[in-house]
């Protein structure tokens, strides 16, 4: 057996042992400062990543590090409590792993959420924007040999975001006036934020977020056929033309995030309760 494929069967083994028989419809992947949800997890089974064999360890500012089972919006999910991202040196294989895990577990769809840096001069902090498209400037995660069990070689991405997802979104937004955005996410390797120049090239080319993340995981939950739903939280307005005292803080993005996340909670466990 590929070496890749068994490390994947051997961390959703162990996870199963935890869980028992539990079939999870959805898998949520929470990013900065968006762990809130998990705290809404019913009747948890809490298993932190360094538990669950070839799961790294996340180190980023705003993540627990936690995979958690149970119940939300009356339904059996996954969720992620922090990601694994390139720049903290994993390589694609690690920072995908989990969501081919997920989908060892049986899960049907994947939720998929980020901070990201609103580029579209239109955002405000704390908007909350439903990504319809993705631009990836990050190596793409199916380099290399084809998993054969997961999917195809060459997967097609004409609608890497569901859009069937992403008009439940709208309307479940609007039973609570909750106003969304829909635009574009760049991701890029980080760890540095972006230059001016960087952000004004990134809206040129057509982005309306920018982070770090993300797109990875929805091109494995592709390439394996499982729709998905990604929310970027607009934590900070990636402008070319800042004040001259003006600095980019990771703690400031984190709360921004930590603001809107009971939006995004409300949201989440709303359209997971339609699915």
């Amino acid at each position: 057996m590929d070496e890749r494929v068994k490390r994947i069967y051997e961390a959703a083994d162990y996870i199963k042992g935890r869980i028992g028989n539990g079939k999870p419809l959805a898998g949520i992947v929470l990013g900065s400062g968006l762990g809130k949800l998990a705290e809404k997890i019913e009747n948890p089974v809490t298993i932190p990543y360094k538990e669950i064999p070839h799961f790294p360890a996340s180190t980023a500012v705003g993540h627990k590090g936690n995979f958690i089972y149970g119940t939300l919006g009356g339904k059996q999910v996954v969720a992620m409590q922090g990601r694994f991202h390139y720049y903290e040196g994993y390589s694609m294989e690690y920072v995908t792993l989990p969501i081919r895990v997920m989908k060892v577990l049986g899960i049907e769809y994947l939720f998929v959420s980020n901070a990201a840096g609103g580029v579209n001069f239109s955002f405000k902090v704390g908007d909350l924007m439903v990504i319809r498209d993705h631009i990836n400037l990050l190596p793409n995660p199916l380099i290399g040999p084809n998993m054969e069990e997961f999917g195809p070689r060459f997967p097609d991405m004409t609608r890497p975001y569901s859009p069937q997802l992403c008009k439940l979104a709208t309307e479940t937004a609007a039973e609570k006036g909750i106003e969304l955005k829909g635009g574009t996410y760049l991701a890029s390797t980080g760890p540095t934020y972006e230059t001016p120049a960087e952000y004004k090239y990134f809206r040129t080319i057509g982005a309306d977020a920018v982070g770090m993340s993300t797109i990875p995981e929805v091109i494995v939950a592709r390439h394996s056929s499982i729709p998905v739903f990604g929310m970027s939280v607009i934590t900070n307005e990636a402008h070319d033309d800042y004040a001259p005292d003006y600095v980019n803080d990771g703690d400031d993005v984190v709360k921004a995030a930590d603001a809107a996340a009971d939006k995004m909670t409300w949201l989440f466990t709303k359209m997971i309760e339609k699915l």
